[in-house]
């Protein structure tokens, strides 16, 4: 343990994702030992980010502005959408370069266990957005996890009434990771072989 402001640093930094303790000791050094400049300019990145940073009305993805530039892009098709857990979940399918409809983001998983029901999730806006009779398709891209299957498994009964076609990403991915981690080739085949669930 290390005294006063650098223990206070290293605490702060081992609440990130996937930053460890020692991760945490080693960044927290970085900060202190490199240029002033680079640690303030980093503040300055992290202060303006949550100032700016918004979720868009549509979609739910990270935005500057009220929508986002998916949902802002006219060459978008609009007869489908790829619900997701995460924003960070588009990017990685938008690397793919095989979905050109709309998105929307979840806002996570259906999780019992940490308190997270279909209540807590944009659901109900999806509903909102599918009354469009323009929207054909509803593609499930949730993660190949317990939740992430429990979500589209939720969504595919809430679904199955609708006069919309339902699917789901095709296997390939593995069991128990999340779609940022994918790789392009995998999560491309996956959409290519997306299977109708309804």
């Amino acid at each position: 343990m290390y005294d006063g402001v650098i223990q206070e640093l290293i605490d702060q930094l081992g609440r990130l994702p996937g930053v460890g303790p020692k991760s945490a000791q080693r960044i927290a050094f970085y900060l202190i030992e490199t240029d002033s400049e680079v640690a303030l300019e980093l503040a300055d990145v992290l202060r303006e980010a949550k100032e700016k940073v918004r979720f868009c009305a549509t979609c739910g993805n990270v935005s500057e502005t009220e929508q986002c530039s998916i949902c802002l892009d006219p060459k978008r098709e609009l007869t489908s959408i790829c619900v997701v857990e995460d924003s960070k979940d588009i990017n990685s399918i938008e690397r793919t370069r095989e979905f050109r409809g709309k998105y929307h983001v979840l806002g996570g998983a259906i999780s019992p266990i940490i308190g997270i029901g279909p209540d807590q999730l944009r659901i109900k806006d999806l509903l909102k957005r599918l009354s469009d009779p323009e929207i054909t398709e509803v593609i499930l891209a949730t993660n190949p996890n317990l939740e992430g299957e429990a979500t589209a498994t939720y969504l595919i009964r809430l679904l199955g009434s609708m006069e919309i076609t339902v699917s789901k990403l095709a296997s390939g991915l593995p069991v128990g990771g999340d779609l940022e981690y994918a790789d392009d080739m995998t999560l491309g085949r996956a959409f290519e072989g997306r299977k109708r669930v309804n």
